[in-house]
């Protein structure tokens, strides 16, 4: 059975960092490429970065500088996702994927998780 599973959201003050990671269970993970994406209420769901199978990233503009996707293949493959300097924008619902893609496009990952509640409180 394909499993991604979040965890490390919670609540924390602007300016603090988390560091999210992402457990892949099922199949064989390092061969995929991976990304972060995030739903803030009443927003559709936006990418975040996102990291090729080979190590290439990709991060979208709002997290340039302050966010750094990462992935760890030795044995089962985890994804982090290391948030520095949180906004209050920053506060939303983070998800991690796999596929074939590391890109922006929904579309092209296969596999999803179930989400991890991130607030950032001004």
């Amino acid at each position: 059975q394909v499993q991604l599973v979040e965890s490390g959201g919670g609540l924390v003050q602007a300016g603090d960092s988390l560091r999210l990671s992402c457990a892949a269970s099922g199949r064989t993970f390092s061969s995929y490429d991976m990304g972060w994406f995030r739903q803030a209420p009443g927003k559709e769901r936006e990418f975040v970065a996102g990291i090729t199978w080979s190590g290439s990233r990709t991060y979208a503009d709002s997290v340039k500088g302050r966010f750094t996707i990462s992935r760890d293949d030795v044995k089962n493959t985890v994804l982090y996702l290391q948030m520095n300097s949180l906004k209050p924008d920053d506060t939303a619902v983070y998800y991690c994927a796999a596929g074939y893609s590391a890109g922006w496009r929904q579309a092209e990952y296969n596999y999803w998780g179930q989400g991890t509640q991130v607030t950032v409180s001004s």
